[in-house]
C-alpha cells in the first residue's frame, strides 16, 4: 500500500509540473501565433504595394523563409501544447487507477 501512496505522490507532482508547463506552452503558442500573423500581414502589404497579383500573394508570402519559419514555430508550440494536454489526461487516468487500487486494498479485496 505504501508503494501505491508513493506512486500517487509522484504522479501528483508530474501532474502539477505538466499543468505549469501547459501554462508556459499556452503563452508561447499564443505569442508565436501573434508573431506569425503580424509578419504575414506585413508581408502581404509589401506584396500588394509591389503590385503582385492578388491571386498568388498567399502562395508567395507563405513561401517566404521568415514567414514559413514563424509558422513552423507556431505549429511546433501547438503540437507541444496538445501533447502536454494529453499527458495531463493520461496522468489523471493513472491516478484514478491507483486510487481504485488503494480503495480495493483498504476494503481488503
Amino acid at each position: 500500500m505504501q508503494e501505491l501512496i508513493t506512486e500517487v505522490k509522484e504522479l501528483r507532482k508530474q501532474l502539477n509540473d505538466s499543468v505549469n508547463e501547459l501554462k508556459k506552452l499556452g503563452y508561447n503558442k499564443a505569442k508565436s501565433e501573434y508573431n506569425y500573423r503580424i509578419a504575414l500581414a506585413k508581408e502581404i502589404l509589401i506584396q500588394r504595394s509591389q503590385s503582385t497579383p492578388v491571386t498568388i500573394i498567399n502562395d508567395i508570402v507563405k513561401g517566404n523563409e521568415n514567414i514559413a519559419g514563424l509558422k513552423l514555430k507556431r505549429d511546433s508550440y501547438e503540437t507541444l501544447h496538445e501533447a502536454t494536454k494529453e499527458k495531463i489526461q493520461a496522468t489523471k487516468l493513472e491516478l484514478r487507477i491507483i486510487d481504485n487500487q488503494l480503495q480495493a486494498e483498504r476494503r481488503g479485496e
